[in-house]
């Protein structure tokens, strides 16, 4: 890439051949009109809309002094950062190792020109083709006024960020092969939510599991604990086999599950174990959301604030408890969904219809803004430092005051879950006892897991089961989990998020020895997106 380059018009598109060829003897782009900051003699200082032309010129300009290879600062004179734009196309050829390069524009839209890079990567006697497509978008220099490429990392590669590079070189960490706990390889190609759990799990464990390393281009991040994302292999090296906790046939119907729902998020364990059987997500951004989110469960909580209020002695699943329309507590006011209420009913009413003022009117009789903060920390493990296996987001119940402590009663204001933490508090619930979750066995590595002060007590264990089966047998539950058999139990939540217009949906719920969780954004009341997706993966499991 550095040796030269060759410019030319092929069938009218402007193409760039660069490597191992001597410079053309012309260049049809030589006699431009003058535009750039670097040819311009002009002292006049443009404003006003780019024109075509501009456009066309100086992405043509930028491309050749890119592809060509020879001078990065050169090219980076064509950007509106040259400073930052310089490293990042030296490192293309120098760290990347990316050679032969054509670069096809594609037709402007504006000011923005989409282009395809077909080039070689070669490292060490090995080479492989790479081809991708990116855009740029000209501008015009807020000084200057001479139109300049808008710089981004995008422009060289659609992946590359401020924070990342491209590298070609020897992977530090052999590749593995996962399988789940029966043996069953589990790729990203079959399983796309795991892929960077894959990716995780090889960083993390690709010594451990026995391979050797082969050569690869691949994302390296600033972050040294961060994850590499592999964008090519030259050579695969030899893969060491890694078990996981992970059951493929369930992992199979949370991916199908997800699907059916935009920004959509699952995840399922073993009450018994700890062990995650199922993580799936359906996100633009390939977020793993389900593991490392942090958004208000809505009433899902309230499987921990009827915990505390339980423990307490403040209600009985079978005692009467007041359901208003609205309540007040210190000057903040909270209702039920359209209003309802519950005239002369129980406390598992009140938790299978997830009434809110039912848990609300109970807050001055707990004498402490920092109980279900405790609970959810002592008994429910949440906040503990959970050691997964990969990277996870163990919950959060800060401590609060006022019209906050009373929001976190019903899962809102400053509570932060994912959905793995409440698949977590329902196996608790189910189980007695939290048993941290884990993706792969503690075994591997002797990492100290989170334990628990102490257990759910019996009696109350035994109640928040029972109104959890109520739930699914006759509550908000009821549609989900209709098609499910054995010992099942749910829990329904909805949570406003920065003024949405639609809430987002959530839902847990048991059956026999599996616990899932799910939400999904904007999807409504928890029975309505979320429900199906736990039903779905129940049944698989």
């Amino acid at each position: 890439m550095r040796s030269g380059a060759k410019v030319a018009i092929v069938g009218g598109v402007f193409v760039v051949v660069a490597g191992g060829i001597g410079y053309g003897a012309y260049n049809v782009l030589g006699g431009g009109d003058g535009s750039t900051e670097t040819a311009s003699k002009s002292t006049e200082v443009r404003s006003g809309p780019l024109s075509p032309e501009e456009v066309k010129n100086t992405a043509e300009e930028f491309l050749t002094a890119w592809a060509d290879g020879k001078d990065p600062e050169l090219a980076a004179t064509y950007t509106n950062n040259p400073a930052v734009a310089k490293d990042v196309v030296a490192s293309y050829s120098e760290q990347a190792h990316i050679t032969d390069a054509v670069i096809t524009p594609g037709r402007a839209t504006g000011a923005k020109v989409p282009f395809t890079v077909k080039a070689t990567v070669k490292f060490e006697g090995l080479s492989k083709p790479l081809s991708y497509a990116s855009e740029l978008t000209v501008v015009r220099g807020l000084t200057s006024g001479k139109p300049l490429v808008d710089w981004a990392p995008t422009v060289i590669h659609p992946k590359l960020t401020k924070t990342t590079t491209l590298v070609t070189g020897e992977a530090a960490t052999p590749p593995i092969k996962a399988v789940d706990r029966n043996g069953t390889e589990l790729t990203a190609e079959k399983y796309p939510s795991l892929a960077p759990v894959l990716d995780q799990l090889r960083d993390k464990y690709g010594e451990k599991a026995g391979g050797t390393s082969g050569v690869e281009m691949w994302l390296q991040s600033e972050d040294d604990n961060a994850p590499r994302t592999t964008l090519l292999t030259l050579s695969k090296g030899k893969s060491g086999e890694l078990t996981t906790t992970l059951d493929a046939k369930v992992q199979a119907a949370a991916e199908q599950a997800v699907k059916k729902f935009s920004e959509a998020s699952v995840a399922a364990v073993k009450p018994s174990t700890g062990e995650i059987v199922a993580v799936a997500n359906n996100r633009k951004d390939g977020f793993n959301a389900a593991m490392l989110g942090k958004q208000a469960p809505g009433s899902t909580m309230k499987i921990v604030t009827a915990a505390m209020l339980l423990e307490k002695g403040l209600v009985g699943a079978g005692r009467p408890a007041e359901c208003p329309k609205t309540v007040l507590y210190q000057g903040t006011s909270f209702h039920n969904l359209d209003n309802f209420d519950i005239k002369g009913g129980t406390f598992t009413q009140s938790f299978a219809r997830s009434c809110n003022t039912a848990f609300i009117k109970l807050i001055d009789d707990t004498k402490d803004d920092h109980a279900l903060p405790a609970e959810a920390r002592e008994v429910f493990g949440l906040g503990l430092d959970w050691q997964t296996g990969v990277a996870s987001a163990d919950g959060s119940v800060p401590e609060a005051a006022g019209g906050g402590a009373a929001a976190q009663y019903i899962g809102q204001g400053t509570v932060q879950m994912n959905v793995l933490n409440i698949a977590s508090v329902t196996a608790t619930t189910k189980d007695g006892t939290f048993r941290q979750p884990v993706i792969v066995p503690r075994g591997l590595d002797n990492r100290q897991l989170a334990v628990a002060e102490r257990q759910l007590p019996g009696a109350v264990g035994q109640q928040l089961r029972d109104m959890m089966r109520e739930t699914a047998a006759w509550g908000t539950g009821k549609t989900a989990m209709s098609g499910l058999g054995g010992d099942k139990g749910a829990k329904t939540g909805s949570a406003e998020v920065d003024g949405q217009a639609t809430s987002n949906s959530w839902f847990t719920g048991f059956q026999d020895d599996l616990a899932a969780a799910a939400s999904v954004e904007s999807g409504g009341h928890g029975g309505d997106a979320a429900g199906p997706v736990v039903a779905a993966v129940l049944a698989a499991g």
